[in-house]
């Protein structure tokens, strides 16, 4: 019987990437999303970019998670990860560094990355 090859996973670190710190301009909101255990071991691991196209990094360190973007190191968001679902959300709102400031778009966006950073881990 044939072994099958797993995909190595290689748990993202602050010191994988540049990374700047999260500015004094932020904004929070509360992010109402449930994941399970296997969605969180998935975020665990981080996001290391493998192309130029690939325009996020992120790493977890305790409960938190840090999104920066890849090519400046800007830091865009930080998810502080509550037992109850109601995650608390830091956003960038430098104009300088993201230009986003709608805390609507701001959670479709996070949502679609952390989905698409789900599905990458499998």
């Amino acid at each position: 019987m044939a072994k099958k090859d797993k995909k190595e996973i290689r748990i993202a670190r602050r010191e994988d990437w540049k990374t700047e710190p999260m500015p004094e301009k932020r904004e929070t909101f509360v992010l109402r999303r449930s994941f399970d255990e296997k969605e969180m071991n998935a975020l665990r691991s981080g996001h290391i970019p493998q192309t130029m196209d690939d325009r996020w990094f992120m790493y977890m360190e305790g409960t938190s998670l840090w999104a920066h973007r890849s090519w400046t190191g800007c830091c865009i968001y930080r998810v502080d990860f509550k037992e109850d679902g109601g995650h608390s959300v830091t956003v960038n709102r430098d104009p300088e560094q993201y230009g986003c400031t709608d805390i609507e778009e701001d959670a479709e966006t996070l949502n679609g990355l952390l989905d698409a950073w789900i599905r990458s881990a499998r």
